[in-house]
Protein backbone atom coordinates (compact mmCIF):
# COMPACT_ATOMS: atom_id res chain seq x y z
CA UNK A 1 0.00 0.00 0.00
CA UNK A 2 1.59 3.22 -0.66
CA UNK A 3 2.61 5.60 2.22
CA UNK A 4 0.62 8.33 3.82
CA UNK A 5 3.22 10.61 2.54
CA UNK A 6 3.80 10.41 -1.37
CA UNK A 7 6.09 13.01 -1.67
CA UNK A 8 8.57 15.44 0.07
CA UNK A 9 6.66 18.39 -0.85
CA UNK A 10 3.77 17.21 1.42
CA UNK A 11 4.96 19.71 3.80
CA UNK A 12 4.75 23.50 5.08
CA UNK A 13 6.67 26.06 3.07
CA UNK A 14 8.21 27.46 6.16
CA UNK A 15 10.07 24.42 6.47
CA UNK A 16 12.28 25.14 3.22
CA UNK A 17 12.81 28.76 4.45
CA UNK A 18 13.93 27.21 7.34
CA UNK A 19 16.05 24.85 5.87
CA UNK A 20 17.69 26.98 3.11
CA UNK A 21 19.11 29.50 5.78
CA UNK A 22 20.38 26.92 7.62
CA UNK A 23 22.53 25.37 4.49
CA UNK A 24 23.88 28.71 4.18
CA UNK A 25 23.89 30.79 7.64
CA UNK A 26 24.00 26.93 10.01
CA UNK A 27 25.48 24.09 8.58
CA UNK A 28 26.83 22.51 11.20
CA UNK A 29 23.84 22.45 13.32
CA UNK A 30 23.21 19.77 15.74
CA UNK A 31 19.96 19.42 17.39
CA UNK A 32 17.27 17.38 19.08
CA UNK A 33 13.49 17.10 18.71
CA UNK A 34 11.07 15.89 21.25
CA UNK A 35 7.00 14.57 19.69
CA UNK A 36 4.47 15.23 22.41
CA UNK A 37 0.71 14.48 22.29
CA UNK A 38 -1.06 17.41 24.15
CA UNK A 39 -4.57 15.58 24.12
CA UNK A 40 -5.10 13.74 27.18
CA UNK A 41 -5.38 10.07 27.23
CA UNK A 42 -4.44 9.14 23.32
CA UNK A 43 -2.95 6.06 22.99
CA UNK A 44 -0.60 5.81 20.29
CA UNK A 45 1.73 2.73 21.71
CA UNK A 46 -0.45 0.27 20.32
CA UNK A 47 0.07 1.85 16.73
CA UNK A 48 4.10 1.95 16.62
CA UNK A 49 4.94 -0.70 14.08
CA UNK A 50 2.49 0.96 11.31
CA UNK A 51 3.87 4.36 12.20
CA UNK A 52 7.60 3.24 12.24
CA UNK A 53 6.83 1.59 8.56
CA UNK A 54 5.27 4.99 7.51
CA UNK A 55 8.30 6.83 8.31
CA UNK A 56 10.55 3.84 6.18
CA UNK A 57 8.37 4.26 3.20
CA UNK A 58 9.04 8.51 3.75
CA UNK A 59 12.97 7.85 4.20
CA UNK A 60 12.69 6.35 0.99
CA UNK A 61 11.59 9.35 -1.10
CA UNK A 62 13.37 11.86 -3.13
CA UNK A 63 12.60 15.06 -4.86
CA UNK A 64 11.21 14.80 -8.78
CA UNK A 65 12.27 16.81 -11.11
CA UNK A 66 9.20 18.49 -11.61
CA UNK A 67 8.97 18.90 -8.23
CA UNK A 68 12.64 20.81 -8.59
CA UNK A 69 11.65 23.15 -11.02
CA UNK A 70 8.42 24.05 -9.02
CA UNK A 71 11.07 24.99 -5.91
CA UNK A 72 13.34 26.99 -8.44
CA UNK A 73 10.74 28.78 -9.70
CA UNK A 74 10.34 30.79 -6.43
CA UNK A 75 11.90 33.76 -6.48
CA UNK A 76 13.16 33.74 -2.95
CA UNK A 77 14.91 30.09 -3.33
CA UNK A 78 18.66 30.30 -4.21
CA UNK A 79 19.93 27.59 -6.92
CA UNK A 80 22.61 25.77 -4.52
CA UNK A 81 19.55 24.46 -2.05
CA UNK A 82 17.50 23.32 -5.27
CA UNK A 83 20.61 21.44 -6.33
CA UNK A 84 20.70 20.30 -2.49
CA UNK A 85 17.50 19.35 -2.82
CA UNK A 86 18.09 17.30 -5.54
CA UNK A 87 20.42 15.19 -3.41
CA UNK A 88 18.80 15.08 -0.40
CA UNK A 89 17.05 12.00 1.24
CA UNK A 90 15.52 11.90 5.19
CA UNK A 91 17.52 9.77 6.76
CA UNK A 92 15.82 6.78 9.05
CA UNK A 93 18.96 6.76 11.67
CA UNK A 94 18.21 9.83 12.96
CA UNK A 95 14.51 9.00 14.16
CA UNK A 96 13.77 7.02 17.28
CA UNK A 97 10.23 5.75 18.36
CA UNK A 98 9.50 4.14 21.51
CA UNK A 99 6.01 2.60 22.99
CA UNK A 100 5.92 3.62 26.64
CA UNK A 101 4.04 1.72 29.02
CA UNK A 102 1.37 4.33 29.53
CA UNK A 103 0.40 3.85 25.99
CA UNK A 104 1.99 6.91 24.57
CA UNK A 105 4.93 6.68 22.64
CA UNK A 106 8.11 8.92 22.65
CA UNK A 107 9.25 9.89 19.11
CA UNK A 108 12.81 11.91 19.15
CA UNK A 109 14.58 13.01 16.19
CA UNK A 110 18.39 13.62 16.62
CA UNK A 111 21.20 14.87 14.30
CA UNK A 112 22.54 17.21 12.03
CA UNK A 113 19.67 20.32 11.73
CA UNK A 114 20.31 20.67 8.35
CA UNK A 115 18.81 17.16 7.50
CA UNK A 116 16.54 16.72 10.09
CA UNK A 117 14.54 20.07 9.70
CA UNK A 118 12.18 18.04 7.20
CA UNK A 119 11.03 15.60 9.55
CA UNK A 120 8.57 17.23 11.62
CA UNK A 121 5.21 18.22 9.06
CA UNK A 122 5.15 14.62 7.83
CA UNK A 123 6.34 13.04 10.83
CA UNK A 124 3.18 14.44 12.50
CA UNK A 125 0.19 13.91 9.76
CA UNK A 126 1.70 10.40 9.79
CA UNK A 127 1.19 9.67 13.44
CA UNK A 128 -2.65 11.63 13.22
CA UNK A 129 -3.44 9.92 9.69
CA UNK A 130 -2.21 6.77 11.30
CA UNK A 131 -4.31 7.06 14.50
CA UNK A 132 -7.54 8.20 12.95
CA UNK A 133 -7.58 5.04 10.15
CA UNK A 134 -7.38 2.99 13.35
CA UNK A 135 -9.88 4.88 15.15
CA UNK A 136 -12.07 6.00 12.96
CA UNK A 137 -12.04 3.19 9.73
CA UNK A 138 -14.41 4.18 6.77
CA UNK A 139 -15.91 7.09 8.77
CA UNK A 140 -18.20 9.17 6.50
CA UNK A 141 -16.61 12.94 5.82
CA UNK A 142 -20.25 14.04 4.91
CA UNK A 143 -19.97 15.45 8.47
CA UNK A 144 -16.86 17.00 7.71
CA UNK A 145 -18.16 18.96 4.22
CA UNK A 146 -20.89 20.18 6.12
CA UNK A 147 -18.96 21.51 9.04
CA UNK A 148 -16.50 22.91 5.61
CA UNK A 149 -19.95 24.32 4.22
CA UNK A 150 -21.22 26.05 7.47
CA UNK A 151 -17.63 27.79 7.98
CA UNK A 152 -17.48 28.72 4.19
CA UNK A 153 -20.89 30.31 4.33
CA UNK A 154 -19.87 32.34 6.82
CA UNK A 155 -17.20 34.42 4.97
CA UNK A 156 -19.17 34.13 1.55
CA UNK A 157 -20.67 37.82 2.04
CA UNK A 158 -20.09 40.99 0.24
CA UNK A 159 -19.18 42.48 3.84
CA UNK A 160 -16.24 40.04 4.00
CA UNK A 161 -14.71 39.71 0.49
CA UNK A 162 -11.79 41.74 1.81
CA UNK A 163 -10.60 38.64 4.38
CA UNK A 164 -7.55 36.41 3.47
CA UNK A 165 -7.37 32.96 4.95
CA UNK A 166 -4.88 30.69 3.64
CA UNK A 167 -4.67 26.73 4.67
CA UNK A 168 -1.55 25.67 7.62
CA UNK A 169 -3.38 22.33 8.34
CA UNK A 170 -0.88 19.60 6.98
CA UNK A 171 0.63 18.99 10.80
CA UNK A 172 -2.63 17.80 12.78
CA UNK A 173 -4.85 16.89 9.19
CA UNK A 174 -7.42 13.94 9.86
CA UNK A 175 -5.75 12.73 6.52
CA UNK A 176 -3.88 13.72 3.44
CA UNK A 177 -6.56 13.20 0.76
CA UNK A 178 -9.32 15.05 2.95
CA UNK A 179 -6.74 18.13 3.68
CA UNK A 180 -6.45 18.12 -0.67
CA UNK A 181 -10.60 18.17 -0.73
CA UNK A 182 -10.63 20.87 1.79
CA UNK A 183 -7.93 23.05 0.23
CA UNK A 184 -9.88 22.47 -3.09
CA UNK A 185 -12.97 23.28 -1.74
CA UNK A 186 -11.68 26.37 -0.66
CA UNK A 187 -10.49 27.33 -3.84
CA UNK A 188 -13.34 26.72 -5.72
CA UNK A 189 -15.72 29.00 -2.77
CA UNK A 190 -13.10 31.85 -2.04
CA UNK A 191 -10.39 31.23 -4.84
CA UNK A 192 -12.20 33.39 -7.36
CA UNK A 193 -13.03 36.67 -4.73
CA UNK A 194 -9.19 36.87 -3.73
CA UNK A 195 -10.41 35.42 -0.12
CA UNK A 196 -8.33 32.29 -0.27
CA UNK A 197 -4.54 33.66 -0.48
CA UNK A 198 -2.95 30.04 -0.57
CA UNK A 199 -1.88 27.05 1.42
CA UNK A 200 1.49 26.21 3.88
CA UNK A 201 1.38 22.78 1.68
CA UNK A 202 3.81 23.18 -0.89
CA UNK A 203 2.93 19.78 -2.85
CA UNK A 204 -0.53 21.37 -2.53
CA UNK A 205 0.06 24.55 -4.01
CA UNK A 206 1.95 23.00 -6.95
CA UNK A 207 -1.19 20.72 -7.87
CA UNK A 208 -3.43 23.00 -7.57
CA UNK A 209 -2.05 26.37 -8.69
CA UNK A 210 -2.26 28.02 -5.69
CA UNK A 211 0.54 30.58 -3.90
CA UNK A 212 2.28 28.67 -0.95
CA UNK A 213 2.50 30.50 2.26
CA UNK A 214 5.32 30.84 5.34
CA UNK A 215 8.28 32.08 6.50
CA UNK A 216 9.97 31.36 10.03
CA UNK A 217 8.68 28.98 12.89
CA UNK A 218 9.76 28.83 16.72
CA UNK A 219 12.52 26.40 15.80
CA UNK A 220 14.51 28.88 13.96
CA UNK A 221 14.42 31.41 17.33
CA UNK A 222 15.10 28.92 18.98
CA UNK A 223 17.97 27.32 17.60
CA UNK A 224 19.34 31.28 17.94
CA UNK A 225 19.72 30.59 21.35
CA UNK A 226 22.66 28.32 21.19
CA UNK A 227 23.76 29.95 17.40
CA UNK A 228 23.92 33.75 18.52
CA UNK A 229 27.04 35.11 20.74
CA UNK A 230 24.68 36.20 23.70
CA UNK A 231 21.46 34.76 24.84
CA UNK A 232 19.70 37.85 25.50
CA UNK A 233 20.41 39.02 21.78
CA UNK A 234 18.90 35.99 20.07
CA UNK A 235 16.34 37.12 18.92
CA UNK A 236 17.39 40.00 17.33
CA UNK A 237 20.45 37.89 15.68
CA UNK A 238 17.79 35.31 14.02
CA UNK A 239 16.18 38.65 12.42
CA UNK A 240 19.65 39.84 11.07
CA UNK A 241 19.98 36.79 9.97
CA UNK A 242 17.07 35.89 8.62
CA UNK A 243 17.27 39.87 6.71
CA UNK A 244 20.58 38.74 5.32
CA UNK A 245 19.23 35.29 3.91
CA UNK A 246 16.45 36.29 2.07
CA UNK A 247 17.10 40.20 1.70
CA UNK A 248 13.48 41.79 2.23
CA UNK A 249 11.67 38.31 1.06
CA UNK A 250 9.94 36.19 3.30
CA UNK A 251 9.28 39.31 5.72
CA UNK A 252 6.90 38.36 8.50
CA UNK A 253 8.36 37.93 11.79
CA UNK A 254 7.16 35.33 14.65
CA UNK A 255 6.40 36.90 17.61
CA UNK A 256 6.22 34.20 20.69
CA UNK A 257 8.73 32.89 21.24
CA UNK A 258 9.57 34.90 24.55
CA UNK A 259 6.31 36.34 24.95
CA UNK A 260 5.48 39.52 23.16
CA UNK A 261 7.02 42.21 25.67
CA UNK A 262 10.41 40.38 24.86
CA UNK A 263 8.77 41.06 21.05
CA UNK A 264 8.30 44.33 20.68
CA UNK A 265 11.82 45.67 22.82
CA UNK A 266 13.81 43.80 20.24
CA UNK A 267 11.45 44.57 17.18
CA UNK A 268 12.75 48.03 17.16
CA UNK A 269 12.27 51.09 14.30
CA UNK A 270 14.55 49.33 12.26
CA UNK A 271 13.12 45.97 12.16
CA UNK A 272 9.32 47.54 11.93
CA UNK A 273 10.74 49.29 8.76
CA UNK A 274 12.72 46.21 7.24
CA UNK A 275 9.68 43.63 7.82
CA UNK A 276 6.57 43.44 6.49
CA UNK A 277 5.00 42.52 9.76
CA UNK A 278 4.53 39.77 12.08
CA UNK A 279 2.73 36.93 12.98
CA UNK A 280 0.44 36.40 16.25
CA UNK A 281 0.45 32.11 17.50
CA UNK A 282 -0.03 32.46 21.28
CA UNK A 283 -2.11 34.65 23.73
CA UNK A 284 -4.79 36.93 23.14
CA UNK A 285 -5.30 38.01 19.99
CA UNK A 286 -7.03 41.29 20.17
CA UNK A 287 -4.37 42.42 23.26
CA UNK A 288 -1.57 41.55 20.68
CA UNK A 289 -3.06 43.14 17.51
CA UNK A 290 -3.78 46.54 19.36
CA UNK A 291 0.20 46.60 20.49
CA UNK A 292 1.08 45.69 17.24
CA UNK A 293 -0.30 49.00 15.63
CA UNK A 294 0.32 51.25 19.29
CA UNK A 295 4.40 49.95 18.44
CA UNK A 296 4.06 50.42 14.35
CA UNK A 297 2.94 54.22 15.39
CA UNK A 298 5.48 54.70 18.21
CA UNK A 299 8.50 53.57 15.52
CA UNK A 300 6.54 55.95 12.94
CA UNK A 301 5.52 53.34 10.65
CA UNK A 302 2.31 53.70 9.07
CA UNK A 303 0.40 50.78 10.32
CA UNK A 304 -1.55 49.98 7.06
CA UNK A 305 1.30 49.39 5.58
CA UNK A 306 2.20 46.72 7.32
CA UNK A 307 1.04 43.13 7.57
CA UNK A 308 -0.16 41.02 10.87
CA UNK A 309 -0.82 37.35 10.46
CA UNK A 310 -3.24 35.59 13.18
CA UNK A 311 -2.32 31.49 13.29
CA UNK A 312 -3.53 30.27 16.95
CA UNK A 313 -5.75 27.87 16.99
CA UNK A 314 -8.24 29.74 14.66
CA UNK A 315 -11.84 28.75 14.05
CA UNK A 316 -13.36 30.80 10.83
CA UNK A 317 -15.83 32.90 13.19
CA UNK A 318 -12.68 34.08 15.10
CA UNK A 319 -10.86 34.88 12.08
CA UNK A 320 -13.84 36.91 11.39
CA UNK A 321 -13.90 38.81 14.59
CA UNK A 322 -10.38 39.75 14.19
CA UNK A 323 -11.44 40.94 10.62
CA UNK A 324 -13.73 43.10 11.78
CA UNK A 325 -11.75 44.62 14.40
CA UNK A 326 -8.75 45.07 12.42
CA UNK A 327 -9.83 45.93 9.00
CA UNK A 328 -8.72 49.41 7.64
CA UNK A 329 -6.33 49.88 10.59
CA UNK A 330 -3.84 47.30 9.46
CA UNK A 331 -3.13 44.54 6.90
CA UNK A 332 -5.01 41.47 8.47
CA UNK A 333 -4.37 37.56 7.35
CA UNK A 334 -5.22 34.61 8.65
CA UNK A 335 -3.77 31.45 8.63
CA UNK A 336 -6.38 28.12 9.86
CA UNK A 337 -5.17 24.92 10.36
CA UNK A 338 -6.92 21.92 12.42
CA UNK A 339 -10.21 23.58 12.46
CA UNK A 340 -10.21 23.08 8.90
CA UNK A 341 -8.15 19.70 7.78
CA UNK A 342 -9.57 17.89 11.13
CA UNK A 343 -12.57 18.82 11.81
CA UNK A 344 -15.29 15.97 10.76
CA UNK A 345 -16.59 14.80 13.99
CA UNK A 346 -13.89 13.28 16.12
CA UNK A 347 -11.90 15.42 18.29
CA UNK A 348 -8.80 16.54 16.71
CA UNK A 349 -5.38 15.46 18.34
CA UNK A 350 -2.99 18.03 19.74
CA UNK A 351 0.16 16.93 18.58
CA UNK A 352 3.72 18.74 18.63
CA UNK A 353 6.97 17.90 17.33
CA UNK A 354 9.34 20.76 18.70
CA UNK A 355 13.26 21.44 18.83
CA UNK A 356 14.33 21.17 22.58
CA UNK A 357 18.62 21.19 22.09
CA UNK A 358 20.80 22.51 20.02
CA UNK A 359 24.40 22.19 19.81
CA UNK A 360 23.56 19.91 22.83
CA UNK A 361 22.44 23.47 24.54
CA UNK A 362 18.60 23.14 25.66
CA UNK A 363 16.29 25.50 23.64
CA UNK A 364 13.06 26.74 24.57
CA UNK A 365 10.74 29.38 24.00
CA UNK A 366 8.20 30.52 26.56
CA UNK A 367 4.51 31.03 25.30
CA UNK A 368 2.03 33.59 25.83
CA UNK A 369 -0.45 30.36 26.16
CA UNK A 370 0.19 28.80 29.15
CA UNK A 371 0.92 24.76 28.15
CA UNK A 372 2.77 25.46 25.24
CA UNK A 373 6.06 25.99 26.56
CA UNK A 374 8.02 22.84 25.82
CA UNK A 375 10.86 22.15 27.49
CA UNK A 376 13.05 19.33 29.48
CA UNK A 377 15.55 21.32 31.64
CA UNK A 378 13.70 23.51 33.73
CA UNK A 379 16.60 25.52 34.97
CA UNK A 380 17.40 26.45 31.62
CA UNK A 381 13.67 27.58 31.23
CA UNK A 382 14.14 30.00 34.40
CA UNK A 383 17.75 31.18 32.99
CA UNK A 384 15.67 31.91 29.92
CA UNK A 385 13.15 34.15 31.91
CA UNK A 386 15.71 35.77 33.77
CA UNK A 387 17.50 37.08 31.18
CA UNK A 388 14.59 37.95 29.04
CA UNK A 389 13.18 39.80 32.03
CA UNK A 390 9.97 37.19 32.01
CA UNK A 391 7.25 36.71 34.84
CA UNK A 392 7.47 33.68 36.61
CA UNK A 393 4.37 31.48 35.82
CA UNK A 394 1.73 31.24 38.05
CA UNK A 395 1.85 28.22 40.39
CA UNK A 396 -0.29 25.21 38.80
CA UNK A 397 -3.40 24.02 40.66
CA UNK A 398 -3.29 20.82 42.17
CA UNK A 399 -5.16 18.63 40.90
CA UNK A 400 -5.98 16.35 43.79
CA UNK A 401 -7.72 19.65 45.61
CA UNK A 402 -10.50 21.12 44.93
CA UNK A 403 -10.90 24.74 42.93
CA UNK A 404 -12.80 26.95 45.60
CA UNK A 405 -16.15 28.16 45.00
CA UNK A 406 -16.24 31.78 44.03
CA UNK A 407 -19.89 33.17 45.26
Amino acid sequence: MPGIIQSLLDTDLYKFTMMQAVLHQFPGAQVEYKFKCRSPGVQLAPYVDEIRDEIRQLCELRFTEAELDYMRSMRFVKSDFVDFLGLFKLNQKYIHLTPLDNGEVDIRVRGPWLHTIMFEIPVLAIVSEVYYRNTQPGLDLAEGRRRLDEKLRLVETPALHGIRIADYGTRRRFSRDWQREVVQTLKQRLGSTGQLTGTSNVLFAMELDLRPMGTMAHEYLQACQALGPRLRDSQVFGFEKWAQEYRGDLGIALSDVYGMNAFLRDFDMYFCKLFDGARHDSGDPFQWGERMIEHYKTNRCDPRTKTIIFSDGLTIQRCIELFERFDGRIQVAFGVGTNLTNDVGPAALQLVLKMIECNGQPVAKISDTPGKTMVEDEGYLSYLRQVFDLPAPPPAVPINRPLPIIR
